[in-house]
């Protein structure tokens, strides 16, 4: 009975899938070992691969066919040869080189438990570290998800852990086989209202929009899938965007290509393929960076795409003529502080927010009565358009960067721009 007891687990083992997903203090992996950590449900697998005669530490997808980087430890501080180890020591991960020298390492200073400290890999992707005693997410002493490198897994979080005083922002790879830190950022500034930046160096190339309530107008997420939700936090501990999936069998991340592109890839398997839903900026010439000038708007609509605002003519009209557009519009007539109205602008992509004024608490009519009675009021919108809008946005100054979605769009919601009576 033995016997056949045994021959039946050799005959079932291959079908048992057999994973380890964590690393104790005693344990290492190394790039001759040819070992890996394979996350449980076996989506993500973690260790050594090299690309362009380098070595790295990272995480790709298990199953697919062809590799696909989502995480790279040590993508600045690559490994010149075929020796690396990734072991704990202390409380911290290390990887070491030639020589046992660190090139790598989770920098923690804290921990003074007794309790040995282990590594896992979580089935989300998360790579942690934490006392073998304490499974709890709240206890982990580091995890992968705070340090991304190009690529935004489900459960991730892109923006401010305020706690912890860090933001958590994408950097695009140097070239499709180079990992290092590439030119393009997406990153959240959260000012007054948060907003994402698509930045090559200290150049911002696009403006994500505003979370609205229901989404970031720049991010064109498709609300009605019935496999993913998104979601966006602004509390006292943090302000982020993250996504998650109803339907784990389904593959699904954003990541910043090494050209600048902000997408959202999906996997399908019926075809063995990467699924482009879509890419950000979406429209060359209306998703870049205040391409207008300031007080104008851009329309993919209107030969020039470029318009003044009601009321407002162009700064310079032969430049403007020529589609020199970096001038911008300036005032017909100047605001009186009394007597002025509003023109109301429909599925507008709000201007940017850095200085504007946020307050939760008042609705739309409120918010005309509080711009009115400020004279350096230029705007207002509601800050979450459900429910019939919530909430009352106030710009001082200048509007920049704006776009029109037109009619069938689902995106933008209404500007209310403020006027002299003349102009209205």
């Amino acid at each position: 009975t033995f016997l056949l007891f045994f021959v039946v687990m050799i005959l079932f083992l291959p079908a048992l899938s057999i994973y380890i997903n964590t690393l104790s203090s005693t344990e290492s992996l190394t790039i001759s070992s040819n070992r890996t950590l394979v996350s449980p449900g076996d989506v993500f697998e973690l260790g050594f691969f090299r690309t362009n005669s380098r070595w790295y530490l990272g995480m790709w997808y298990k199953k697919l066919p062809y590799r696909t980087y989502v995480w790279v430890a040590n993508r600045d501080n690559p490994l010149s040869n075929s020796i690396g180890t990734l072991k704990i020591s202390g409380n911290n991960l290390v990887i070491l080189g030639h020589s046992n020298k660190s090139v790598w390492s989770t920098n923690l200073t804290r921990g003074s438990e007794r309790s040995p400290v282990v590594a896992e890999l979580l089935g989300n992707g998360n790579f942690v570290i934490r006392y073998s005693n304490n499974n709890n997410a709240s206890g982990f002493l580091w995890q992968s998800f705070d340090f991304p490198t190009d690529t935004l897994l489900p459960e991730m979080k892109l923006g401010y852990d305020l706690k912890k005083g860090f933001n958590r922002f994408l950097i695009s790879w140097r070239s499709s086989d180079d990992p290092s830190s590439g030119n393009y950022s997406y990153k959240l500034e959260t000012r007054r209202l948060p907003e994402f930046y698509l930045s090559s160096g200290v150049f911002r190339l696009h403006r994500s929009g505003p979370w609205n309530g229901i989404q970031i107008s720049g991010i064109p997420e498709d609300q009605n899938l019935h496999y993913m939700v998104y979601n966006f936090i602004e509390n006292s501990e943090e302000v982020a965007y993250t996504f998650r999936m109803t339907n784990n069998s389904i593959y699904s991340r954003l990541t910043l290509g090494f050209s600048g592109d902000f997408q959202r890839l999906t996997w399908n398997p019926s075809i063995g393929i990467w699924i482009l839903f879509w890419s950000s900026p979406v429209d060359p010439q209306c998703d870049t960076y205040v391409m207008c000038g300031p007080n104008a708007y851009c329309d993919v609509n209107t030969s020039p795409v470029c318009n003044c605002i009601q009321g407002f003519n162009p700064w310079n009209v032969q430049l403007w003529d020529q589609r020199v557009w970096a001038g911008g519009c300036i005032r017909r007539t100047q605001l009186s502080c009394s007597g002025d109205g509003f023109t109301r602008m429909k599925k507008m992509k709000l201007p940017e927010t850095t200085m504007a004024i946020v307050d939760r608490s008042i609705g739309v009519k409120e918010c005309e009565k509080r711009c009115l009675s400020d004279c350096n009021c230029t705007a207002f919108a509601n800050a979450d358009i459900r429910n019939g809008g919530t909430g009352c946005v106030i710009w001082t100054e200048q509007l920049d960067d704006m776009r029109n979605y037109g009619t069938g769009a689902t995106d933008g919601q209404d500007l209310y721009v403020r006027l002299a009576a003349a102009d209205i």
